[in-house]
């Protein structure tokens, strides 16, 4: 078994290729990590690093070493980190996003049982947009969103809510005043897009290339929000695939909502960064779950 300080000593000096650097990120003497370098060295019975008076550099054997222990050693820190999570209990701050006017009120549900459930934890509750969901996760700016699935690339919780899909047109469309409408007419009329930075499997889902027959569907301009986007299916500039909620939350003159009857529902939930699951993560998630329950 390898001891941490060798792993730690071997991974910076992986990384930095330099003993006085990695020396110095350690708080350790430059011999130090040449010693535990050679007896790690010779536990592996071959060369991890060349050296010369210049440079250092990885050995393929070494290269692979680091890239087996480097995930291990990431699994190592999350563990503790749980654990201490676990023992100081939910405290601290919180800030929670909600994507959409439809997800509001599941989220201040959500918001109102966790509050009442760990009382020493501030929750923040802000707004998010189409352009910054998935960054907002990625910098830690925002712990948990609730929006649509799918949601690649993230930790994804329980649905908490589904809708029926409508399709958004323009009031005087020749769609406008039909009951209702299959998939298939989206080969008919250029679909309004959504904004570059959306993901791959939510565009698909949402404004699919093909109709279910295999017809290619045209596409339309691009909206940089939702706002945009239904704005521009005002305009005539082409149709969008939305939840049914949108009747209530984005009632406009100049457009008409027809459901799709074929269509699967939208689910909603929580969507978090794999590596922010931190105890409040956790536990507003569950308290989440539980009051979207309750009002089911």
């Amino acid at each position: 078994m390898l001891e941490r300080l060798e792993v730690e000593i071997f991974l910076t000096l992986a990384e930095e290729l330099h003993f006085g650097r990695t020396a110095e990120r350690l708080l350790l003497t430059t011999g130090r990590v040449s010693q535990v370098v050679r007896q790690l060295e010779r536990r592996v019975g071959g060369p991890l690093f060349e050296r010369t008076s210049r440079t250092v550099r990885i050995t393929p054997v070494g290269r692979r070493l680091a890239d087996d222990l480097a995930p291990l050693v990431a699994g190592m820190d999350e563990a503790v980190r749980r654990a201490v999570d676990a023992n100081r209990g939910v405290t601290g701050e919180l800030r929670v996003a909600f994507l959409g006017e439809g997800t509001a009120p599941v989220l201040l549900k959500a918001v109102a049982l966790f509050a009442e459930r760990h009382p020493d934890c501030r929750v923040d509750v802000r707004e998010a947009q189409l352009a910054n969901t998935r960054s907002s996760l990625l910098d830690g700016s925002v712990d948990v969103l609730i929006a649509s699935y799918p949601f690649d690339g993230m930790a994804c919780g329980p649905v908490l809510m589904t809708e029926r899909r409508v399709l958004a047109v323009a009031a005087g469309h020749p769609l406008a005043e039909r009951e209702s409408v299959s998939l298939e007419v989206l080969a008919d009329h250029p679909v309004v897009q959504y904004p570059a930075v959306t993901s791959v499997a939510f565009k698909r889902d949402r404004t699919p290339d093909r109709t279910p027959s295999g017809r290619p569907v045209p596409k339309g301009p691009a909206g940089g929000t939702f706002s945009e986007m239904l704005t521009l299916v005002a305009l005539g500039r082409g149709v969008l695939p939305v939840g049914e909620h949108s009747r209530r939350y984005y009632p406009r003159p100049d457009l008409a909502y027809v459901p799709i009857h074929d269509a699967p529902p939208i689910e909603r939930g929580p969507v978090w960064s794999e590596g922010n699951t931190t105890a409040r993560v956790r536990e507003f998630v569950r308290a989440a779950a539980d009051a979207a329950a309750a009002g089911d």
